[in-house]
């Protein structure tokens, strides 16, 4: 899905995968790959890859849109050993790679970079089954991207958490699957508190687990005067 806001480009590819353009030319990616999204697509255009936590973090998929020169931000509680899958260690990826934690507040090639807290609350409903929360405190991060004048706030697997309401956001990339993340009625919520230019729902109907009624949610947002695109536009 294909998008054009403010003027930037913006491609949801499936999942948590974003690609984000500028007139200038800088290329931005959110969380590449993961579930196939990336098999068809190897553009090796990404001028910064921000990785939000270790579930999202595809080595190949990072491979796959960055250039040679890029540089890949990664949360740093991100460790090859978390996960089953084959990924490269993160030490080892062929680029200027950066650990962030949850406050980065910089300027990294033409973009102004700060990361938010990303989490599910150990009283709320994301929990696994020994109630311990499936995203806890201080495993990923948020992405607050100013590109270009326009600010792109993707809040990474997390719940609504306070502060998230306060941001001052142009484009709003909210997960809306539910199950391991803040579902479609939190989602809209939020938006809006945060009245954004544009809503660009993701994270949502790649597998069984995270299917949702985006109708309903574009519906919801309509009727509380959010603008929002959806794949069916």
């Amino acid at each position: 899905m294909t998008v054009h806001f403010d003027d930037l480009r913006v491609d949801w590819l499936g999942y948590a995968t974003v690609r984000i353009e500028a007139p200038d030319g800088t290329v931005v990616y959110i969380d590449p790959g993961r579930y196939g999204v990336l098999d068809e697509y190897d553009p090796g255009d990404g001028q910064l890859v921000c990785v939000s936590h270790v579930h999202h973090y595809d080595s190949d998929g990072i491979e796959r849109v960055a250039r040679a020169d890029a540089t890949v931000l990664v949360y740093d509680a991100v460790h090859h050993s978390e996960t089953d899958r084959d990924v490269t260690p993160v030490r080892d990826l062929p680029y200027d790679t950066r650990r962030v934690d949850a406050e980065l507040d910089d300027l990294v090639d033409d973009v102004i970079v700060r990361t938010t807290a990303a989490y599910n609350q150990a009283d709320g409903p994301h929990t696994d089954a020994g109630g311990e929360p499936i995203h806890p405190e201080g495993f990923g991060c948020g992405f607050v991207l100013t590109i270009d004048g326009t600010t792109v706030f993707w809040p990474g697997d997390t719940d609504v958490l306070a502060g998230h309401a306060e941001l001052d956001v142009d484009l709003f990339l909210p997960p809306i699957g539910g199950t391991f993340t803040m579902d479609r009625e939190a989602a809209a919520e939020l938006a809006e508190a945060m009245a954004p230019g544009l809503v660009l729902p993701i994270h949502y109907d790649t597998f069984e687990a995270i299917e949702t009624d985006a109708e309903a949610f574009a519906d919801d947002l309509d009727a509380r005067g959010v603008p929002v695109a959806l794949d069916a536009d």
